[in-house]
């Protein structure tokens, strides 16, 4: 019997440890799926501790409905290993494969509109059944395996997220991408992998921001526009003097700092869409809405089918991979605790 050998949740808020099982045999039209590469996402942070934050002192409770030990990771690359009886003729032993890790229930509203990634009942691996901080990873069905040579192995892992996030959320600013330069708001690993998107989905470099003047740095040594500290005083006015009001913003924060920035700069009949979950609350005054004639929207990763959009954009060779550093499963923890400190410029990618 082949051993899954994982770096497991056992405890909220505790660190991960190594627990050892037997891999699940694969039935019906699941695979079985050898990791040999995944991806280490500010999400992971948040299923560790149980909760997202909210406004003020509160917290949204995400702790319920795991059975611990549980496996985090969710950008996922690797080999097919076995195969179920009626997935024979879809997956074979051997092929090479990035994990579309945001499956849906099937049967809601959400799923059969191909938004698996919106599913009340979702399956998301890494999320709400265990995912691919392991040497294996059980998947449902051949449909959620794509090839993607001849793509690094790391770059494929994290586009299943940080860029897959990044392309949703760019996809849904397109409409007034073509009235001035896009605003990027943090330069973590979505928002690396969104800037270098932004120059491929609309041809014009980006402007970025970000309190840390180091990943400034490296967004304009790679091609960003202008770049801006949001917690500079007079940020604000210099982006209204340089561009005269964004139309398209892309908050990869998500704080109540970041969404006021984002929103201090729009020009009016401009749009907000908002994809981190760092957490805080945000007012502004109702009637600045259609005074404004402001949109602020969410995206919660994308779809399956985004995601082959996607893959296809990067084997064309039309997406630049950013910045990974590659550690070993065992450095699970040390990842997420460098992560936790801001010390990550790009992406961690764990090997198996």
């Amino acid at each position: 019997m082949t051993q899954l050998i994982r770096q497991s949740l056992t405890a909220y808020g505790a660190p991960l440890c190594e627990t050892i099982v037997d891999a699940p045999e694969p039935a019906g039209t699941e695979v079985l799926v050898r990791i040999e590469r995944c991806g280490v996402c500010h999400s992971d942070l948040h299923v560790q501790d149980g909760y997202f934050r909210l406004a003020g002192e509160n917290k949204l409770d995400i702790s319920k409905g795991r059975t611990l030990p549980f496996t985090l990771g969710h950008e996922i690359a690797g080999v097919v290993e076995r195969v179920g009886p009626d997935a024979q003729h879809d997956a074979k032993p051997g092929d090479r494969i990035a994990v579309y890790p945001w499956i849906g229930c099937g049967a809601c509203n959400a799923c059969r509109h191909g938004e698996e990634n919106n599913c009340a009942a979702s399956r998301h691996l890494g999320i709400n059944v265990d995912g691919g901080y392991a040497s294996h990873v059980l998947v449902p069905h051949p449909r959620y395996l794509i090839d993607y040579a001849p793509l690094a192995p790391a770059f494929a892992a994290t586009l299943m997220c940080s860029g897959l996030t990044a392309y949703a959320a760019l996809q849904r600013l397109a409409e007034r991408a073509d009235r001035g330069p896009v605003l990027l708001i943090g330069l973590g690993g979505v928002g690396s992998m969104g800037s270098a998107l932004a120059r491929s989905l609309f041809g014009a470099a980006p402007l970025v921001a970000d309190i840390d003047p180091h990943k400034r740095e490296a967004a304009l040594a790679a091609g960003a526009a202008a770049a801006f500290d949001p917690a500079d005083p007079g940020a604000r006015k210099a982006v209204l003097s340089a561009t005269g009001g964004v139309y398209a913003v892309a908050d990869f924060v998500g704080s109540d700092s970041s969404l006021a920035f984002a929103t201090g700069v729009l020009a009016r009949g401009g749009k907000v869409v908002v994809t981190g979950l760092i957490g805080g609350g945000f007012s502004t005054a109702v009637a600045m809405f259609p005074i404004k004639a402001m949109t602020i929207e969410g995206t919660l990763t994308g779809t399956l089918a985004q995601a082959r959009e996607l893959i296809a954009i990067a084997r064309d060779g039309k997406l630049a991979p950013i910045p990974i550093r590659e550690r070993p499963l065992a450095d699970a923890q040390a990842a997420l605790d460098d992560l936790r400190a801001g010390k990550v410029a790009g992406r961690v990618v764990l090997t198996m």
